[in-house]
């Protein structure tokens, strides 16, 4: 109850207060963008973060880096199912071959080394018996210098003269059907004085696959040729007997695996008199070459996922897959590359009798020399060293 006197209720004072009206107030951002400090009391907003674009192209290039290391193993895998298989043909087409083979003095980036290539190819092309031959059809020593970023590629035709262990003087291709790689190994390391390190067997009627999976080879073709008739490519037997035979132009040419195969196979060259056996073997050695390089190409290390164990299928060779890695930073890395050959005279018999001049082309293998070419009065077929894409022709050498 109130007091005697008090009223029951308050009366409190209203109506506006003295003074100026207060204006609407100003939001916060367009406080912040006079530079004046927000109204206390209010809530402060967290900035946008502003987009950067180096922290973009950053993230990118890590995105980019994860992306080639985890294609890379996947290459990796794949190309050891394939090289496993590679080494265990080896052990069974050439049993005893590691007994003769130099091992090298740690990795190959950093040592020099001597892969002997051998290819051979069974195919009778015309001529009966040949699927049971087992001569090699090409021999060709790849000399590699990761030290000095060199690569040195020494053909040997197959009809020099050599010296055989245990057989006596023969056509160095002879040691291939005396005794296998392993004797092959032992006469090319005597006939040349280099040691080998690792060994490589090239089946050429497997080449095929091996060119296609890698998208094909560019050969420098040393002038026009029309070969002899053989693996016509006509079903109807009279397009095949009108038929004149497989015709190359002269220069530089892409060919898929059927191509270079036939390529390499040409025996005779109808509008050169002058073409020889030797020639075939120059024109193999050309597809081995380019094979090899086109394995080493970029292009090549994004294919090998799916293609990995596909390019083993035509080799069998001792070399790891690291080995194979290491030569393909090689290959990549080189700012010298050679074409040598070891050469003689042709003296009716079939044979070459070689020339005085192998051994100075041994010493531009190793480095020792400078690189000379072929001197066209050792003839057709002299020794010599030509640098770059430079071919050598099929009877006149390349200056």
């Amino acid at each position: 109850m109130p007091a005697p006197g008090e009223k029951p209720y308050r009366v409190y004072k209203g109506g506006r207060q003295k003074g100026k009206v207060p204006s609407p107030g100003r939001s916060d951002r367009s406080r912040r963008e006079q530079g004046q400090q927000p109204r206390s009391g209010n809530v402060r907003r967290r900035p946008q973060r502003v987009f950067s674009r180096g922290r973009a192209v950053l993230w990118s290039l890590v995105a980019v880096v994860l992306l080639l290391i985890v294609w890379a193993v996947l290459g990796y895998l794949s190309v050891r199912g394939g090289d496993s298989a590679a080494n265990k043909r080896l052990e069974t087409a050439a049993p005893g071959v590691g007994a003769v083979l130099k091992p090298t003095d740690g990795l190959l980036m950093s040592n020099a080394a001597n892969i002997l290539l051998i290819g051979t190819d069974h195919s009778d092309n015309g001529q009966q018996g040949r699927s049971t031959d087992q001569h090699s059809d090409s021999l060709m020593l790849l000399r590699v210098d990761g030290s000095k970023h060199r690569l040195v590629y020494l053909s040997m035709p197959r009809d020099l003269r050599a010296s055989i262990p245990g057989y006596g003087e023969a056509k160095i291709n002879a040691a291939m059907q005396l005794g296998g790689p392993k004797l092959t190994v032992k006469t090319v390391t005597g006939f040349t004085g280099l040691p080998v390190n690792h060994v490589v067997i090239v089946d050429f009627s497997s080449f095929v696959k091996l060119i296609d999976a890698v998208g094909g080879i560019d050969v420098n073709v040393p002038e026009p040729i029309l070969s002899n008739r053989f693996d016509c490519p006509y079903s109807s037997q009279t397009r095949c007997n009108a038929w004149k035979g497989w015709a190359f132009h002269k220069g530089v040419q892409h060919m898929d695996g059927h191509r270079a195969l036939i390529y390499s196979r040409i025996r005779e060259n109808q509008l050169n008199p002058g073409d020889s056996d030797i020639s075939r073997g120059v024109r193999q050695q050309q597809v081995m070459q380019q094979t090899l390089s086109k394995l080493a190409s970029a292009g090549t290390f994004f294919r090998l996922p799916f293609s990995g164990g596909d390019l083993m299928q035509p080799l069998s060779t001792d070399l790891t897959t690291g080995q194979f890695m290491q030569l393909a930073w090689i290959k990549f890395r080189a700012g010298t590359t050679l074409h040598c050959r070891l050469g003689g005279r042709d003296l009716g018999d079939g044979y070459l009798q070689p020339s005085e001049n192998n051994i100075q082309v041994i010493q531009e293998v190793l480095g020792n020399s400078a690189p000379q070419p072929p001197n066209p009065a050792d003839g057709p077929f002299g020794p010599g060293c030509l640098s770059g894409n430079q071919a050598f022709g099929s009877t006149t050498p390349s200056r």
